[in-house]
């Protein structure tokens, strides 16, 4: 009879010998292991270089600087506007490039994933494939991507990604920026370390959208976080006060009750239950 050593230096011989037939050369990509995060310093914001909101001098269009209006009239009343993370909707592409929290790259031959803490991950597909013509939208959306060799060194160091096939709403930040109800975006990246610092990691990211008047191109910079990696389950449905009944967002209290979560806020529609009597 084998015991456990026995199967698992059978199992592992058995791997080594079809991981040899297919061997992966990680030598010819670049190494972007570790966890990665925002840039110091750097907010929330869809372009760094600029603040939040107005500040953004986003491209709309009249009818979504309208959207973008509406949607930070409503904060600065209390409310949350266009920015849907309250509903624990997903962040979606290509906020989530934002880097709010960890994230990592899981580099492999014909697929490279990057993981999140807070968002389902996400699949670039580097194995030549077309862009699928039934596959079903998501947040996330669908994305293909090519390696290049831009220094001619024979190694890759550029990961070009296109993403199309959306769901939303989805916004930029938290101010509401919008994207077009119409789903159609396409977003563009250019991904490659810094040629003076492998702990910086470039993404040049382009939005092209029916909101805007024109694509907008923006550059996110990643740190790689240098202590220990390690991963922290961040669910939004937990701690969540925020109930949101109709078109009104409340907010459930410390003791438990439902309150308003705007200044003189109606109270909801409570036809249903019985009312006590005065």
């Amino acid at each position: 009879m084998f015991d456990r050593r026995s199967i698992g230096a059978i199992a592992l011989a058995t791997a080594l010998g079809v991981s040899g037939a297919n061997a992966f050369d990680d030598s010819q990509y670049p190494d972007w292991s570790g966890q990665w995060q925002r840039a110091l310093g750097v907010g929330f914001q869809w372009d760094p270089s600029k603040p939040l909101g107005r500040g953004q001098q986003a491209p709309l269009t009249a009818e979504y600087q309208a959207v973008f209006e509406a949607s930070l009239a409503d904060q600065a009343a209390g409310g949350q506007g266009g920015d849907l993370l309250y509903t624990c909707l997903p962040v979606g592409m290509p906020r989530v490039m934002t880097g709010t929290w960890p994230f990592e790259f899981v580099v492999l031959p014909k697929i490279t994933y990057l993981n999140f803490e807070t968002n389902m991950p996400r699949r670039i597909y580097t194995d030549g494939r077309s862009f699928p013509t039934d596959e079903e939208p998501s947040f996330m959306g669908y994305s293909i991507g090519r390696w290049l060799d831009e220094d001619g060194d024979g190694r890759y160091d550029t990961l070009a990604v296109e993403t199309r096939n959306f769901k939303g709403p989805r916004a930029l930040e938290n101010t509401g920026l919008p994207l077009h109800k119409d789903n159609q975006t396409v977003v563009k990246e250019r991904i490659y370390l810094d040629k003076n610092n492998p702990n910086l990691l470039h993404n040049e990211v382009t939005t092209i959208d029916n909101a805007l008047t024109h694509p907008w191109t923006v550059m996110k910079n990643y740190r790689r976080l240098a202590t220990k990696v390690m991963w922290y389950e961040n669910n939004c449905t937990e701690s969540n006060n925020h109930v949101v009944i109709g078109k009104e967002n409340y907010f459930v209290s410390a003791d438990g009750y439902l309150m308003p979560a705007r200044k003189n806020q109606a109270p909801p529609d409570l036809r249903y239950f019985k009312q006590t009597q005065k």
